[in-house]
């Protein structure tokens, strides 16, 4: 893929190396010359550009590209960074990082993002996965699709250990993607036999979130 991200601060090189190291191709948009570091990540483009002014997104060629990043430390920045990418090139999708977790709900289809990473959300998902059995957890939003990435860990006691994956009768609009045992990551089969302490992953529409607790868990809360 051809990725641009703008902001080349920590989390914007950082993104950007993980990119590179997986062999897509990136460039990095960064309006302050003194976080101009291309030695930090040399396989990336640069340039020295302010990413919400129109001529330099222009510049930039980001019609060309298949995925936007907006990776600033400015919330305000991250909205037209986003709003510009969708609404006058056309990237097919645009992540956002949000900064303030009170912004939050700004970061939308409205706006043009299609994917916002709330690093106060993903913290608190991430404690909350690693303390809690038995209940699920919201990881990440999907906000174009209004579809979630959440997490259940199986109690000893969920009413399907020792079931097969088929036999679990999953709500509409929700798809298991994987199985986490240990430290092994188990793409699920119809066959697969789920486990107690099992990390079950889901993709699902926010609404179906509950039944998928209910079904998943039984009547524990």
């Amino acid at each position: 893929m051809r990725v641009a991200i703008a902001g080349a601060g920590n989390v914007g090189r950082s993104i950007a190396a993980e990119l590179v190291g997986n062999g897509h191709q990136v460039l990095l948009i960064e309006r302050d010359p003194d976080s101009m570091r291309p030695e930090r990540v040399p396989e990336a483009e640069w340039l020295l550009a302010d990413a919400c002014e129109l001529e330099n997104l222009r510049q930039a060629h980001l019609e060309g590209c298949d995925v936007a990043v907006a990776a600033t430390g400015d919330d305000k920045v991250n909205l037209v960074v986003s709003l510009l990418s969708k609404t006058e090139f056309a990237v097919p999708r645009v992540v956002a990082r949000v900064n303030r977790a009170e912004n939050e709900w700004l970061f939308n289809e409205e706006w043009g993002v299609d994917v916002s990473v709330s690093k106060p959300r993903l913290l608190a998902a991430l404690v909350e996965e690693a303390v809690s059995v038995g209940d699920l957890v919201r990881l990440l939003s999907f906000r174009q699709s209004q579809a979630n990435l959440v997490e259940i860990t199986l109690p000893l006691d969920a009413p399907h250990v020792g079931s097969r994956v088929a036999e679990v009768p999953l709500p509409h609009d929700v798809a298991l993607v994987a199985i986490i045992r240990g430290r092994r990551v188990i793409a699920p089969s119809p066959d697969d036999t789920l486990e107690s302490g099992d990390e079950l992953v889901f993709v699902c529409n926010e609404d179906a979130e509950e039944s998928t607790r209910s079904v998943i868990l039984g009547k524990r809360r």
